[in-house]
């Protein structure tokens, strides 16, 4: 079996999950009270947006070693933004209902990042 052609990030399925997942923290965020604005708002949508933000970086470095790199950030920001929708569903910002399909994403992005780690790391010792 032969792999599709990376050119950009923007081919990466992980970048374009982890793109959808900003879409949906930016929606499920407006439900937040106004006085989470400065707080808990801008938190989880920072992080958020740092998780597609890491993979394009790293993506466009020159060894393998830095891309990894990038996606262990990567993976580091989505752990924020899980742990952030759920202190969201603690405060009573969201319900679990609200919540469990963004936890869902966060997880199956979880997975694709470690699987195309170790695919670059194992690459460096062929």
């Amino acid at each position: 079996m032969q792999s599709a052609k990376i050119n950009s990030y923007r081919d990466l399925v992980v970048w374009q999950k982890a793109m959808d997942l900003v879409d949906m923290i930016y929606a499920l965020s407006r439900a937040f009270p106004p006085q989470e604005d400065y707080r808990l708002t801008g938190q989880i949508t920072r992080a958020v947006v740092s998780v597609p933000a890491n993979i394009a970086e790293g993506q466009a470095r020159s060894t393998p070693k830095d891309f990894a790199n990038f996606l262990m950030m990567a993976k580091g920001s989505l752990n924020e933004t899980e742990t952030l929708l759920l202190v969201a569903t603690r405060q009573k910002c969201l319900d679990e209902n609200q919540t469990s399909v963004a936890l869902a994403l966060t997880g199956e992005i979880s997975r694709m990042l470690t699987t195309l780690r170790k695919r670059l790391l194992a690459r460096r010792l062929d």
